[in-house]
């Protein structure tokens, strides 16, 4: 039987702990493999290209776009593109593995919606608005303007909460990390 591979896709307002609980499951499930996003944001100092995104320019993103190269894609911010390229998911399940998205909210719903049954959506959201923009400033990559955008961003994202498969919320990051590994373990036995 060939493999038929599946997609989990993980979306959250930043600071709500994604990528935190994102690596918690690679971590203890060799049966996914994380789809490296592009974007054209500026790397991090932290960040490692082709590890944690592939970094492109803005016109570079924008070609690939005008070439189809994209599942998804989304301007988040102006001249800040994040997408989903079809060739980081053909070499995942030509590994034998399940997919596993870390992407924006808007990102996550467009990848449930292409992807139908053979997706499982996560929204991790923070227990607070106030807890969340805690996080972002204990964070430290955010100055006053970006803090400011980034918590208005999330009280809008949180509205489309309901559009995911599941909620999760990260009050207590080791009590949400064991809940979803169940729920994504229930997921991938799952035959459809």
């Amino acid at each position: 039987m060939e493999f038929e591979g599946k997609c989990i896709i993980f979306s959250a307002p930043s600071g709500a702990g994604k990528t935190t609980i994102v690596q918690h499951l690679l971590a203890v499930n060799n049966e996914i493999e994380f789809s490296i996003s592009a974007t054209s944001r500026n790397m991090r100092s932290h960040e490692i290209d082709g590890k944690d995104y592939l970094f492109l320019s803005a016109e570079e993103f924008k070609n690939h776009i005008n070439e189809n190269k994209f599942v998804e894609w989304e301007e988040v911010y102006s001249d800040n593109y994040y997408g989903t390229l079809k060739s980081e998911m053909e070499r995942i399940w030509k590994e034998g593995k399940h997919v596993i998205f870390d992407v924006d909210v808007m990102g996550g719903i467009k990848l449930k919606s292409i992807f139908g049954d053979k997706a499982f959506s996560v929204f991790v959201q923070a227990p607070s608005v106030e807890e969340l923009e805690n996080r972002l400033i204990n964070r430290g990559t955010e100055d006053p303007e970006s803090l400011e955008r980034r918590v208005g961003k999330a009280k809008f994202e949180m509205q489309f909460a309901s559009e995911f498969d599941y909620i999760l919320v990260n009050d207590v990051l080791e009590i949400a990390e064991k809940e979803v590994e169940l729920v994504v373990q229930s997921f991938l036995q799952q035959t459809k």
